[in-house]
């Protein structure tokens, strides 16, 4: 098996499920509860807590759990816009986000407030003089993901916070889920962050949403106070003590790990090019651990079955889209309709191998010609 999809998820490490194994017997108790199996429990939530906030380089009291960046980002755009709607009722956003951010703005919207895109350069990337075109007196939030999860292109999101900083009554939310430990990232210039266990080689089901800790939301669970009023329910202590150690093993040698990846990417990108059919669409703004692809007059679908055949696997469009037949990502950053209705994502992580790559390019070359009746 090549598995070519750690965009989508990760397979879980195993320290990090031990972790969680270990945590699940030794604790048996609530961490609600006031006895001692309940205090011993919340102990250990405490320090894994203090382990995550000290590794993003925060406030502990700025951590919100959550099972994953799609209610993470639920809960950052409902929770501000509701919260200040006497602000305004005026979002932006871009093309290139994930479906858990267009979602919640679209329930927005039939609640009265409105949305702005701002337009993307050349390069796919959101420069300060378009986003003063949309911003408005009355915007309330700036919702910009770190790296888009199909293209892979990389936001400047220091510069565009630190520009927001001008505008004192909207909040900047960054969607980091394709960008913790993957890249350096810096929540200074960042009012609210969404991130997610298993892109980082965790088990699947938690996540977290930074707020920095002035800033008040409407909940999208009520119920009383947990590990935070903002997020009711019992704490998943096994799930929050593994997502520790597995934020720890990510970002641990991580410059060497990006490096390895790079080489693959650019590996992979020569030998891929040389194919007529075949039009690169992650440019050089994009991390290496994302390499799209279309292949022209092939349906994405197609190319993935016919690869899945040799047990390869990638992707088309992100796992979470709505099954549009044309990628809005890749479209927004190629303005190409037969390109974002051929794009396939090939995604890296440092587990991959030279091996694995050559295996798919063997594979993929006989994909290829036979989907294009270029073989005959």
């Amino acid at each position: 098996m090549v598995y070519l999809d750690y965009s989508a998820t990760t397979p879980v490490n195993e320290e990090v499920l031990e972790s969680f194994t270990k945590s699940a017997l030794n604790y048996p108790g609530n961490p609600n509860s006031l006895h001692k199996l309940g205090i011993e429990a919340n102990n250990l939530i405490n320090e894994a807590t203090e382990q995550i906030a000290s590794l993003l380089n925060i406030n502990s009291k700025e951590i919100i759990y959550t099972s994953g960046s799609s209610e993470a980002n639920n809960t950052a755009i409902k929770g501000i816009c509701l919260k200040y709607s006497n602000r305004g009722k005026h979002i932006v956003t871009t093309n290139l986000e994930h479906s858990s951010i267009y979602g919640p703005i679209d329930y927005l919207v039939e609640k009265g407030f409105e949305v702005s895109f701002v337009e993307l350069d050349e390069n796919g990337l959101v420069t300060i003089d378009n986003l003063k075109k949309v911003m408005r007196d009355d915007t309330i939030l700036v919702t910009i993901g770190a790296v888009n999860s199909e293209v892979g292109i990389k936001q400047n999101i220091d510069e565009i916070g630190a520009f927001i900083k001008d505008y004192p009554k909207c909040f900047f939310h960054v969607d980091m889920t394709q960008a913790v430990g993957k890249i350096d990232v810096n929540f200074e210039n960042v009012d609210l962050a969404s991130l997610s266990a298993h892109k980082i080689f965790g088990v699947k089901g938690i996540g977290i949403l930074y707020k920095k800790e002035k800033i008040e939301l409407v909940p999208l669970i009520h119920g009383g106070k947990s590990t935070t009023i903002y997020r009711s329910g019992t704490p998943a202590l096994p799930l929050i003590v593994s997502m520790a150690k597995a934020l720890r093993l990510a970002l641990d040698d991580l410059d060497n790990k990006y490096n390895k990846i790079k080489e693959l990417n650019t590996y992979l990108r020569e030998k891929i090019s040389v194919f007529d059919k075949v039009r690169i669409n992650s440019n050089e703004n994009a991390i290496p651990n994302v390499l799209n692809i279309s292949v022209l007059g092939v349906k994405p679908e197609t190319m993935q079955h016919a690869l899945e055949k040799y047990e390869i696997y990638i992707s088309t469009q992100t796992a979470c889209s709505s099954g549009s037949s044309i990628s809005k990502a890749v479209y927004a950053v190629t303005n190409d309709k037969d390109r974002a209705a051929s794009s396939v994502r090939i995604s890296l992580a440092y587990l991959t191998t030279k091996e694995e790559l050559d295996y798919f390019l063997d594979k993929f070359k006989i994909c290829y010609e036979e989907l294009t009746g270029l073989g005959r």
